[in-house]
């Protein structure tokens, strides 16, 4: 096991992560096999079955993850110039596999939309944070092959890529994937003040 993957584990501790590892009576997560094998397809490498699976992963863990192992012996306090370095804030990821390839660690970061479409603000947003991540000059970022899909019911055709790293768009284009989605979702909406009602409505078949 790399010191990137060593070092995404020990950050990992988003509640809702172990309470379903709990839960579920199970170490850690394990993909399932045909999401492995459409994942592989699209980042280009086959992901094994014992990848490292963690979800609503903190940006912030990310960045000291790849610094940590980029210096192992670092002690005491780590300088953080403008917040350049650890920003403090919830920004994550969705779900982030991990696994290694001869000297590299291959780093998945992918985001999911179910119901409602991106938002090209928030997506700006989060490429901006991690082309600091994975800028050439990073801490950590020669050990890794990142890798950015998205994943969601129908692919949108209104993603505005335009300023995002060239490894978030192979091609020119975002990685997407299908997330398939169960027919009969529904959801409960307020009425009008006056009413003092709700509404229940089926949720459409596409975001």
């Amino acid at each position: 096991m790399s010191r990137v993957i060593e070092h995404l584990e020990s950050f990992n501790r988003k509640e809702r992560f172990h309470l379903l590892r709990t839960a579920l009576g199970e170490d850690t997560f394990t993909l399932e096999e045909g999401f492995r094998t459409c994942l592989g397809e699209k980042i280009g490498a086959e992901v094994p079955s014992k990848a490292f699976v963690a979800m609503d992963y903190h940006l912030d863990w990310l960045q000291m993850a790849l610094y940590l192992a980029a210096n192992p012996s670092s002690d005491g306090p780590i300088p953080n110039p403008d917040n350049d370095l650890f920003e403090g804030s919830q920004r994550d990821i969705d779900l982030v596999v991990a696994f290694d390839e001869g000297a590299k660690t291959h780093l998945v970061l992918v985001e999911a939309k179910l119901e409602t479409g991106w938002s090209n603000s928030q997506l700006r947003c989060k490429a901006k944070r991690l082309c600091r991540i994975f800028g050439t000059d990073r801490p950590g970022a020669a050990l890794v092959t990142p890798h950015f899909v998205l994943t969601s019911p129908r692919e949108s055709k209104n993603i505005d890529a335009a300023c995002w790293p060239e490894w978030m768009k192979p091609g020119g284009e975002p990685l997407w994937m299908e997330l398939p989605k169960p027919w009969g979702l529904l959801k409960v909406t307020r009425g009008t003040e006056d009413s003092g009602t709700v509404q229940i409505e089926r949720i459409p078949d596409s975001p």
